[in-house]
């Protein structure tokens, strides 16, 4: 499953990446920091290529000006387009020049297997700022999943002081507010529940905007099918490894495609598709017509992670239609079975922001960014400049006027007035006075400035002060956690790699068939299904190469803390 950003800062061609984004190699004058391009004004700029798709923002934009005048540097961010990460920067390894600064996404195997990154390891102790975004465990960890070395610094796994997220990103069981509105908000624990609740609620309201209402919706576009095929793993009480699930005591890692839980999901799945609660043309369609049925507010609910149909939410809110907008539920089979959807943020120790070979100026890029994860700069970075994005009251906190949030709600006023650093390292929590959240709409009071009535009508009636209180963290948090990076990093040449992409084509052939034949003939897909995974799918070495991994991961966390208590 493809990972991305949970959250961000902001809201958010190769021949011409490769032609301006020479590493310092282009144009521009010698700063006192080695090769780095310059301004006219001596600010050094650094380019920055993120293997996402991403906007691209003025140059002048404020904030980004208001950063480049504090630290003397800002950064040149360029997105992925019409490409995927693999290929792109395929073409760059080919030619031997890359950006100074690169998140290599699914392609971080392939630069490391190249040389493009450069060491970091013996640089981090001297920026401060870089080295307090994790512990001495956690720097070792990202050494040890990389042969001694870190080569890139992730930006999205750090936390200070308390986590104070009060939105919900990560995967669920969405369902829309006015069905629970109309339900008088009842409590819905198991998959039964759901689609019960669904189903009586569509036959009343067959219709939407003059629409037909659809009951449930499934993304296949794909890889954006695992929102198809992971929900077992959560139904029976496992968290999102992705590629697997893992037996905490035997440390073994198996597919949870065949477990019972699987089995009974689809079947569930054929059972409301043949009810017509399923979109029929859920198996068709790509991802923008997915995007354009939330966005019509007449789908009632779905599984999927936040941020795959956030633009949906926000369409929903311009239209006014904030009872079309989502709660999330982390549903199980069997009531007995404790839910673990909620991620604690995680360290991704194989991926990040590298500083690259074509970088002719290492100190100066992490001067760059020591500088910009310095307080003041964060500060910068969040909520914006004071008087003109935000206040401060009597107490110290921060807050906004109505007009200042206004303005952070018009897309086009944030594309000129925001930064787009979101993929540079970051963190999230509280600021060090211990009464500010490092993200404005991580602030409790301004979470709730921001709610209008049916949000807080469903935050009542449940019981809660914000969204992410409706799931529980997964518990406990484990060494190998989470195991999808391992399965990330296999190349489509080794076995455990070709059993992965087997098993992709596998699924991806059966499960819209185990659904849209409906409940009569599902016993006999099943069979076939499991027959053809059987013989297709090496599925063993998958799991032997995933369970070595694991195991892996524990002893060296164990040594890691044994050498550190050592010291």
């Amino acid at each position: 499953m493809k990972k991305i950003v949970k959250w961000s800062l902001t809201a958010l061609s190769c021949a011409a990446l490769l032609a301006g984004c020479g590493g310092g190699n282009g144009n521009g004058s010698e700063s006192d920091q080695g090769q780095a391009k310059t301004d006219a004004d001596g600010t050094r700029v650094y380019s920055a290529f993120m293997g996402v798709a991403g906007k691209e923002l003025p140059e002048d934009n404020r904030i980004n000006v208001a950063l480049a005048d504090l630290v003397g540097a800002r950064a040149e961010v360029t997105w992925l387009t019409g490409q995927t990460a693999k290929e792109r920067i395929g073409v760059m390894i080919a030619g031997g020049e890359y950006p100074d600064m690169m998140d290599a996404s699914d392609a971080y195997s392939q630069m490391v297997d190249a040389g493009g990154f450069v060491p970091l390891e013996d640089y981090i102790d001297d920026y401060p700022n870089i080295k307090a975004l994790y512990t001495d465990l956690e720097w070792e960890k990202i050494k040890a999943a990389n042969d001694g070395h870190i080569y890139a610094i992730p930006q999205f796994s750090s936390v200070k002081g308390e986590n104070m997220e009060t939105n919900y990103g990560q995967e669920a069981f969405w369902i829309q507010k006015r069905v629970l509105q109309w339900a008088n908000y009842p409590q819905i624990t198991t998959v039964d529940e759901y689609f019960d609740l669904i189903n009586a609620y569509a036959a009343e309201h067959p219709e939407t905007d003059g629409q037909p209402t659809i009951g449930f919706e499934i993304l296949t576009d794909d890889w954006r099918y695992f929102t198809l095929e992971n929900p077992p793993a959560f139904l029976a009480g496992y968290p999102n490894d992705g590629a697997a699930i893992v037996n905490p005591d035997t440390l073994e890692a198996k597919v949870y495609d065949t477990i019972p839980e699987a089995k009974a999901y689809f079947q569930k799945l054929s059972e409301q598709y043949d009810k017509g609660t399923v979109d029929p043309e859920a198996f068709t369609a790509k991802y923008d017509q997915y995007i354009a049925k939330l966005s019509s507010g007449r789908v009632l609910g779905m599984v999927d992670q936040y941020w795959q149909f956030e633009q949906a939410v926000n369409s929903l809110k311009s239209q006014g239609k904030d009872e079309m907008t989502y709660v999330p539920f982390g549903l199980v089979l069997d009531p007995s079975v404790q839910p673990q959807y909620k991620e604690v943020p995680s360290l991704n120790t194989n991926g990040g922001l590298g500083i690259t070979i074509s970088n002719d100026d290492v100190e100066g890029t992490l001067e760059f960014l020591d500088g910009i994860l310095s307080e003041e700069a964060m500060v910068l970075r969040t909520w914006g400049e004071e008087g003109v994005d935000y206040e401060i009251d009597e107490n110290g906190k921060f807050y906004r006027t109505e007009e200042q949030r206004a303005n952070w709600r018009n897309t086009d006023w944030v594309d000129t007035n925001a930064t787009d650093y979101g993929y540079l390292p970051a963190y999230k929590g509280m600021y060090s006075d211990g009464v500010n959240s490092v993200l404005p709409h991580e602030q409790l009071s301004e979470f709730q400035e921001s709610l209008v009535d049916i949000d807080r009508e469903v935050l009542a009636a449940y019981g809660h002060e914000k969204w992410s209180d409706f799931m529980a963290v997964q518990d406990p948090v484990t060494p190998w956690f989470p195991i999808y990076t391992e399965r990330d990093s296999w190349t489509s040449s080794e076995p455990a790699g070709i059993a992965k992409q087997k098993m992709t084509e596998v699924k991806m052939k059966w499960l819209p068939k185990l659904v849209m034949d409906g409940p009569e003939k599902f016993e006999a897909n099943w069979e076939a299904y499991m027959a053809d995974y059987e013989k297709n799918v090496d599925y063993k070495v998958y799991e032997e190469k995933l369970t070595e991994e694991v195991k892996r991961r524990v002893e060296v966390e164990e040594e890691i803390l044994e050498k550190l208590g050592q010291e």
